[in-house]
């Protein structure tokens, strides 16, 4: 292992002669020894890193270097870190591989989504690995990484990058850069033992706050350009404009990083497009693009080194901090900070500093004691008119006569626990009309008692208002002045009050308050404990985004939400420390601790019909029962940070979540969903509109029960765990057209045969081959009560309580049969294996075998495939095991397989000795390829001995039914024979090659009744007797063609095998055409022309 072991200096005093030193240092040999190939650069401590980085880009990719022309270059710009999978991405994507190749990525992350996989945890692909090594390993390369993790991430081998060797041309220069405006000191012997691998430590000569302002500037505005060049939808924006939002929100850090607990720089887009920064008709849209770009991470130091040198030298600074310690240039700024209460400010150095200012923050310290706040300066607003936003923190001033009355041109209006001093006068005292409040954007109240302004005839003047924001005291008693009125509002924040009322807080008048706000965008009210019920028109604020209620205990039912909700939150452990001026949900890390445990009465949430609810946080709801979250845009439902704390949950649902990829059940879910009892998922897109599915369970269980109707069977992943560790009771249906109906959870019976064949119609009759008594499907037998010969009747049992619906198709379908478990789920074979007592597979172009590995112990007990047409071999995969349980096998229109399960060769053991033995009833139809059913496996234990019914109908191909297996010795099994102990019924129908019923002499001595039509070939039937016993009554019914009973070969009286043993067969009353062959096209054609 090695450490960085060099520090060296660039003498550059902007980006492009920085970028020029450093690519003349990687060709000089004077200034780097040769086997450097690793660069660390770190700026500006920090500053200016992700410039001189883009220039080095640019440089080589439009100059012609000559020691470089060979080398391919390799930008990789991962400031905004997410996982190791995007820095390969990255990676690729600057090698040109081709969109086939990319879209293995979406991939891979949609399939990491269902496997819940952490976006933190997604590692490289191994064969995006493989072609990025085939496509370097020859050539010579040049990496410029920016890494915005913690990790030092210089040996890229397991991304496919070789490894920077001093034997190859290559070379990287990198640095750890997040995507934020950095300024860090420390420098390099802070980095020294990070770098392991790196050969060099490069920064400026110069820290950041030694250098000259004009050099700032410059720096800051290649910083604003790369910016810019990150989002195309502000292409044609001013660097101007960006440089004055990095600069007003470094002047926001500087004033009160020290100076008060509230974090004044969340509001730092309204601040910039209230100062004017930003203008036009899209200032919101690029606010909000630049809102999370602009963040400075500073040391104090710098920070202040920073602003005071530009205070003092910048004859362009914007700002001045005036805080009675620091000097500063007595020149007119345009953002004034005032932060030292006993501040003593000259009149004249005012009105200079004042003259041309736009914005004045005034935060005095914080009170501890009980003195009182410091008063604001005399003659503070006296000559400035043109104010836009105004700040004061922790101040005193006449509220009847505020001293910002005459500020015409006022948009923000913040005050922070200030207080009533009527000893002031008030600049105002001669005005007669409030006219500030005209055009007011933002009025932002905390902890300030002030009526004045929050009275009815005050409130209709601000008619350009957007956003209200009142924190503490008696907030909620200005809720019913906003009827009416404050038609333009899109933000309203009543959060926190110190003061509840007594009574139910919103009452008939106050709940009609958001009637005509339908502009609202946000809605936060937090806080507010005593409210009983939401505004009753709540849903009719048609351009709602962000509800939060934090520490809203007391309301018992969330319903009838606007369906344009993008992010939600209810935390039972109160409201959030802070929030932020855009749509996103406070921070988690100002949330409060889960100690302070409260008895929230909320039982029931229901956010139906919110299509674009992709934010949700839900915490320490104690008696929450039933949570609706059908039709939200949520991909992952995550119970461990984003639902937590739901003891008593009864009910889920989530039909319509055509996006949800996965739910993570968290590592409590035996405790937390332990009163969970009916869950009802459907991903099908809109199946939300429909009424949620009736629960059909009895009250008194406590079996969970589950009905999922799956687009993508990929979820199972997620339901395995529950299903399994909650033995929950289950239907779950997968395929784009499943039957089930609308998502409705009912009590189905099983489709009868004459529905199916009423359904399927000629198309998929056509696979099936032509019946030779299609004319007398109906007249078989000598009663016209004798079931017709194609009726194809349902055995018994049907489907059961943990029931599995298989339809469609694809690689995915496939894949999840074929897998098995992986990690902490199972797929969809394990858990069919598992936890399904009944299977239902049909319409579905899967070609594998459905069923894989040991099912010995799988609980299967009903298995019904059908119009599987691409289904090759066998149904039971040759290596399968067991079926103990299995009862009934029902399968139909099987055009490619050749049988149910293979005979080949089994390795014995205690579990294979119980195959079969529970099969009662075997449904085969119009499965022509189809040669055998089953083999017989005579060491099996009681194999086939409950079954009583064997139906098979149109299968041209077979010969016998059972078989016995390869690893059977046939000629002792043909002496003995095998014995059906409880067979009872035979049907058979249109099997030109049928032979018999098993290869072997067969003994069934409950049998009762044979039919046979058009089994031409057909030869020998069961002896309806034990073994070595005489004829028994009464004898069983027969119902076949002449030409075929005459046919039939029998072992005679002795051997138990006689015609005797069996009733005098009725034979049909209509035959086949003499002379043409069996199911030919002929034989239709002539029967169509003569009938």
């Amino acid at each position: 292992m090695l450490y960085c072991s060099a520090l060296q200096t660039l003498d550059g005093k902007d980006v492009s002669t920085t970028a020029k030193e450093l690519l003349r240092g990687l060709i000089s040999p004077v200034l780097y020894d040769g086997d450097i190939r690793v660069i660390y650069f770190h700026g500006w401590c920090g500053f200016g890193v992700t410039p001189v980085l883009h220039s080095i880009q640019k440089i080589l990719s439009t100059e012609r270097i000559l020691e470089f022309f060979h080398h391919r270059l390799i930008y990789i710009d991962c400031s905004d870190w997410k996982n190791r999978r995007l820095l390969q991405r990255k990676i690729a994507a600057e090698l040109k591989f081709n969109h086939t190749v990319m879209d293995v990525f979406d991939k891979q992350d949609v399939d990491d989504d269902f496997s819940r996989v952490d976006q933190a945890s997604r590692s490289p692909i191994k064969s995006i690995s493989v072609m990025i090594d085939k496509t370097l390993r020859e050539s010579s390369f040049l990496i410029i990484f920016l890494n915005g993790s913690d990790d030092e991430l210089v040996d890229l081998t397991s991304f496919g990058v070789p490894f920077l060797s001093t034997i190859a041309d290559n070379m990287m220069i990198w640095s750890f850069k997040r995507r934020l405006l950095t300024m860090q000191g420390g420098r390099y012997s802070q980095y020294k033992a990070k770098l392991r691998y790196t050969h060099i430590f490069l920064e400026n000569s110069q820290p950041i706050n030694t250098i000259t302002t004009s050099e700032f500037r410059n720096l800051l505005l290649e910083e604003a350009a790369t910016i810019v060049a990150r989002h195309p939808c502000i292409q044609d924006i001013d660097l101007t404009t960006v440089i004055n939002c990095c600069l007003f929100e470094m002047f926001l850090y500087y004033s009160f990083h020290r100076t008060t607990d509230f974090s004044w720089v969340d509001h730092a887009s309204n601040f910039w497009i209230c100062d004017g920064i930003i203008k036009g008709d899209h200032r919101k849209e690029i606010g909000s693009t630049l809102h999370p770009e602009i963040r400075w991470e500073c040391d104090a130091s710098l920070l202040d080194g920073v602003c005071h040198n530009i205070m003092l030298n910048d004859p362009e600074a914007p700002f001045v901090v005036i805080d009675g310690e620091t000097d500063y240039d007595k020149k007119p700024s345009r953002w004034v900070s005032l932060t030292s209460k006993n501040l003593k400010v000259h009149n004249q150095d005012m009105i200079i500093v004042m003259e041309k200012a736009t914005s004045l923050f005034v935060a005095f310290e914080r009170i501890i004691d009980n003195t009182s706040p410091a008063g604001l300066p005399d003659g503070l607003f006296k000559h400035w008119s043109n104010l836009s936003v105004v700040l004061l923190s922790h101040c005193a001033f006449n509220f009847a006569l505020p001293p910002f009355l005459h500020c015409c041109g006022l948009r923000f209006l913040g005050l922070d626990h200030c207080t009533n001093d009527l000893t002031m006068e008030g600049e105002g005292y001669h005005c007669t009309d409030w006219i500030f409040l005209y055009n007011l954007w933002v009025l932002d109240i905390r902890y300030t008692d002030w009526d004045e302004v929050l009275t009815e005839g005050k409130i209709e003047l601000m008619v350009d208002l957007k956003e209200l924001n009142i924190e503490g005291l008696k907030c909620w008693m200005y809720i019913g002045h906003l009827q009416t009125r404050l038609s333009h509002l899109e933000r309203l924040r009543i959060i926190k009050p110190t003061l509840q009322q007594q009574a139910t807080i919103l009452d008939n008048t106050s709940s009609k308050t958001l009637l005509d706000k339908t502009k609202l965008e946000i809605l936060d009210l937090s806080g507010n404990s005593d409210m009983k019920e939401l505004p009753i028109n709540l849903s009719n604020v048609s351009r709602l985004q962000v509800l939060v209620l934090d520490g809203c205990d007391g309301i018992e039912k969330i319903n009838e939400i606007p369906y344009s909700l993008i992010s939600f939150s209810l935390d039972g452990y109160g409201p959030a420390s802070r929030w932020t001026s855009t749509t996103e949900l406070p921070p988690k890390s100002s949330h409060p601790s889960d100690q302070n445990k409260k008895d929230v009465k909320t039982s029931k949430i229901s956010l139906r019909g919110c299509t674009q609810l992709s934010n949700l946080f839900l915490r320490g709801l104690s008696n929450l029962t039933e949570l609706d979250l059908s039709g939200c845009a949520l991909k992952v439902l995550d119970f461990k940070s984003m639902v937590v704390g739901i003891p008593m949950l009864k009910r889920l649902y989530l039909q319509g979540c055509e996006h949800l990829r996965a739910i993570k059940w968290g590592s409590t879910h035996r405790l937390e969903f332990n009163k969970l009892e009916f869950m009802c998922i459907d991903t099908r897109p809109g199946t939300w509109a429909q009424p949620p599915p009736a629960q059909r369970h009895e009250s008194s269980s406590r079996t969970l029960l589950l009905h999922a109707v799956l687009a993508d069977v990929r979820l199972v992943r997620s339901l395995s765990a529950i299903m399994i560790w909650k033995h929950a009771n289950f239907d779950i249906q997968h395929g784009p057209y499943s039957a089930a109906n609308n998502g409705e959870v009912v009590q189905r019976e099983a489709t009868t045969s004459n529905e199916v064949m009423e359904s399927i119609g000629v198309q998929r009759r056509q696979h099936c081959l032509a019946s030779q008594y299609t004319d007398v499907l109906t007249e078989m037998g000598d009663t016209l009560t004798t079931p017709p010969m194609e009726t194809f009747p349902e055995p018994p049992a049907g489907r059961s309580d943990r029931h599995v619906e298989i339809t469609g198709g694809g690689h995915i379908l496939e894949a999840e049969l074929l897998n098995g478990g992986v990690g902490n789920y199972y797929r969809l074979d394990q858990v069919i294996q598992k936890c399904v007592e009944s299977l239902h597979v049909h319409d579905a172009s899967i070609s594998l075998s459905i069923m894989t590995g040991e099912w010995w112990s799988t609980p299967l007990r009903w298995c019904h495939v059908e119009r599987c047409p691409n289904m090759e071999d066998s149904l039971f995969h040759q290596d399968a095991r067991g079926f103990s349980l299995l009862e009934v096998v029902w399968v139909s229109e099987l055009l490619m397989a050749r049988c149910l399960w293979s005979k080949g060769h089994v390795t014995w053991s205690r579990n294979n000795m119980l195959l079969f033995q529970s099969l009662r009833h075997l449904r085969l139809r119009s499965c022509p390829r189809l040669q055998y059913a089953l083999p017989l496996r005579s060491r099996a234990h009681n194999a086939l001995g409950n079954l009583e019914t064997i139906h098979v109908v149109r299968c041209g191909d077979l010969r016998h039914v059972f078989v016995l297996s390869e690893d059977d010795d046939k000629d002792d099994i043909a002496s003995k024979g095998m014995e059906f102990p409880a067979l009872t019924t035979i049907h058979l129908h249109d099997l030109p090659m049928l032979r018999g019923i098993c290869d072997v002499k067969m003994f069934a001595p409950r049998l009762r009744s044979v039919r046979s039509r058009g089994c031409f070939n057909l030869r020998r039937l069961p002896a309806p007797v034990k073994k070595a016993q005489g004829v028994r009554w009464p004898r069983p019914t027969v119902e076949v063609e002449k030409d075929v009973w005459d046919a039939l070969e029998w072992d005679g009286a002795d051997a138990g095998h006689h015609p005797t043993y069996y009733e005098p067969p009725v034979h049909s009353r209509h035959y086949r055409q003499r002379g043409l062959l069996r199911g030919t096209v002929l034989r239709y054609i002539h029967y169509m022309l003569f009938r």
